[in-house]
């Protein structure tokens, strides 16, 4: 309403057909990249074995996608130009969805902002083309092509450009649309994908068809995408829980990344970006990453359609289970047996960059100075005295008694043939030196053993439950009706963690114990960050994560101090039960315990390879 007329009625007008396809062209086509996820999800929706992608300006000027799908008729193509229009679905159920485009609003959509051309050809009909431009439909045409359909896509936001100051640079349009065709590339490993910039003349991306069974062909595919290293520090994920399945490969701890750019997750074969399944990915690497670094996995949830909605969102990146409880269950239970069933492995780039480090071309000599780590885990490196060498620390490991010397005699190589080999010697009083059949080992003594009595101390607590501490006098938390019935919902969980709570009356809630080895505990504030983790993500790990860290801390207390002489029986124990512990390849704060270099490596070093 006009400020000068406040008591004027609206009128309610019905939009025209191009002003209402350009309005869904705003929800489904952000940027190039999301035009040719649409097309190429159509492309493999028409059964396409290999689609090709052609892209000008990054997308901005052209995109042509070209499939050797179904095709369509002349009859088909004025239809499929029209808005709620689609082959995949007959609105009778839009729950049992098993194609990844239902809503038909993609084509018209971009017909409404760009210049759109489509030429197809069915089996056994001949081709036609028919154009549209800035929302005006123009005549079908006879057209030559083989069978299957190619979308050419020019001037993309011409007919409305004011989208087009929203745009990023060419060189950054042009990425989001590759990583788009990778991500598609990985939920298809049956189809062959291609990207070529038409401006350079170079093709960015190429992967054939695969073949063999899924789960080769899926590790095949993700080998030309994510890289060698990304497969060779995964582990296999293949679970079930209430007819919900999860496949997929991830990475070991020490193969961490600085952001979540190499996190993959698909439901029904569909990528999505979920803050339910991103958060049940966090908390299955919970207690084994470092601070600011994100786990790397690929992840496939296979379900029935009907226990997940995929028609939350226009673009269709979203989905919601009918029960999240269960999928985030199943996330967190997968990542964690598996990284348990990794036993002491450490990511192969560790020795790489160590090899790296090592092969530096530079070397500078300065004077030699004292020595102190800066790690929160190592004090400065010094002798220990005999009355330091008096006190041991509570949780130390039996056995570990301390001795004059650090050097282990050849004849002592009894477990040269284990995986983490036998101690040579111990170096600088932290550094343990195994040999193995084909390299060496380098063992951080005090990260591993920290890992060792942090994963016995968990171990005790979940066998014999979490203290708690009752309050001389209760806490009251006010919270409203909604939230307190969220908090409560998850009381007896809570209280397995040694908090417990029950309703007060109204929306408070009492606090009545809180868990006893966690102290000067703010119960009110911890409440809040609770209900705040379940309203974005479902679940809250918060209080776990208190208590795992309070274990953590007895656990770096409780082990092999760095600075402490160690016998040839110390290290060798210490090197199998390393062998025997879940996630002992990564001390608690999530840092490598240990690095191999092979003798090849060692060779080359030295210039004695050819």
């Amino acid at each position: 309403m006009e400020d000068h007329a406040p008591n004027m009625r609206p009128i309610i007008r019905q939009l025209d057909e191009a002003a209402a396809n350009r309005i869904a062209a705003g929800e489904v086509v952000e940027r190039p990249a999301s035009a040719v996820k649409e097309l190429v999800e159509n492309a493999l929706d028409a059964g396409a074995t290999r689609i090709e992608v052609a892209i000008s300006k990054g997308g901005k000027g052209l995109i042509r996608v070209t499939d050797d799908g179904c095709g369509m008729t002349a009859e088909d193509l004025p239809l499929a130009l029209s808005r709620h229009a689609t082959s995949k679905i007959d609105g009778s159920d839009l729950l049992d969805i098993r194609s990844f485009g239902f809503r038909g609003e993609a084509l018209p959509s971009l017909g409404a902002v760009s210049r759109l051309t489509i030429t197809s050809r069915a089996q056994g009909f001949d081709g036609a083309q028919i154009g549209v431009s800035g929302g005006r439909i123009g005549a079908v045409k006879p057209a030559a092509g083989n069978r299957g359909t190619v979308v050419e896509l020019r001037d993309l936001f011409f007919a409305t450009p004011a989208r087009l100051k929203f745009l990023r640079t060419d060189r950054a349009e042009t990425q989001a649309v590759a990583d788009v065709l990778r991500r598609l590339a990985m939920a298809e490993p049956y189809v062959g994908f291609t990207l070529i910039d038409e401006d350079e003349g170079r093709t960015l991306f190429r992967a054939d068809a695969e073949q063999g069974d899924l789960f080769g062909a899926l590790q095949t595919r993700l080998t030309r995408i994510m890289g060698r290293e990304f497969i060779d520090n995964a582990l296999p994920i293949d679970a079930t829980r209430d007819e919900i399945s999860l496949t997929g490969f991830a990475a070991l701890p020490t193969y961490s990344r600085g952001a979540a750019v190499a996190q993959h997750l698909f439901v029904n074969g569909r990528p999505v970006r979920d803050k339910l399944l991103t958060g049940a990915m966090r908390a299955g690497y919970m207690d084994v990453l470092p601070s600011g670094r994100h786990p790397a996995a690929v992840l496939f949830v296979t379900c029935d359609p009907h226990m997940v909605d995929v028609n939350v969102h226009p673009a269709k990146a979203e989905v919601r289970f009918r029960d999240p409880a269960i999928a985030r269950g199943l996330v967190v239970s997968a990542l964690r047996h598996a990284l348990a069933g990794a036993g002491h492995r450490s990511s192969s780039t560790v020795g790489t960059a160590a090899l790296g480090v090592a092969r530096s071309e530079t070397v500078i000599v300065t004077p030699a100075a004292p020595r102190t780590y800066q790690a929160d885990y190592r004090p400065q490196i010094q002798r220990p005295s005999p009355q330091a060498l008096a006190t041991s620390f509570a949780f130390q490991a039996p056995g570990f008694a301390e001795t004059p010397t650090a050097r282990v005699e050849p004849e002592s190589l009894a477990d040269a043939d284990a995986s983490l080999g036998a101690a040579r010697a111990q170096l600088h009083e932290n550094w343990i030196i195994a040999q193995t059949g084909d390299g060496i080992v380098i063992v951080d003594q005090h990260a591993a053993h920290e890992r060792l009595v942090y994963e016995r101390l968990k171990a005790q607590a979940e066998a014999n439950g979490i203290a708690s501490q009752a309050l001389l006098i209760p806490e009251i938390v006010e919270l409203s009706d909604a939230d307190a019935a969220s908090i409560l919902g998850i009381a007896s969980e809570l209280a397995g963690l040694g908090l417990v709570i029950e309703a007060f009356g109204g929306g408070a809630i009492a606090v009545r114990e809180v868990p006893a080895m966690i102290k000067r505990i703010n119960a009110p504030a911890l409440i809040r960050d609770i209900l705040d983790d379940l309203q974005d993500q479902g679940a809250s790990d918060r209080l776990q994560a208190r208590v795992d860290a309070v274990l953590s801390s007895m656990a770096c207390h409780g082990s092999v101090r760095s600075g402490r002489r160690m016998s040839a029986d110390e290290m060798n124990a210490l090197l199998r039960e390393m062998e025997r512990t879940p996630k002992s390849g990564q001390c608690n704060h999530g840092r490598p315990t240990w690095i191999e270099l092979k003798l090849s490596d060692i060779e080359r070093l030295f210039g004695r390879s050819g």
